[in-house]
């Protein structure tokens, strides 16, 4: 599966809470506290394994969670990503 061009993944992208870094998309969530983080983690991490596509995880400042996708092996972001971005939406 190819890579996303620029504009198609910016059109797509439009007015939701993902955004382009480099070449994966993020988003950022702000929980309850630690344990409500580790909690998004768990059930994001249960998403990807049943998709067998991961993200990138990171905890940090107690609450707050980055979530980043990218097909490392395409290098870039590919309707995989979109798709568990979707699925990761619909978890928030």
């Amino acid at each position: 599966m190819a890579p996303l061009e620029h504009n198609e993944l910016t059109t797509r992208l439009e007015g939701g809470d993902w955004r382009i870094e480099g070449d994966a998309i993020v988003r950022d969530l702000e929980l309850e506290g630690f344990t409500a983080a580790i909690a998004m983690v768990n059930r994001i991490a249960a998403l990807a394994e049943e998709a067998n596509h991961h993200p990138d995880l990171l905890v940090h400042g107690y609450k707050r969670l980055r979530v980043t996708l990218s097909t490392h092996s395409e290098g870039g972001v590919t309707e995989n990503d979109l798709q568990m971005a979707e699925r990761i939406d619909a978890l928030v």
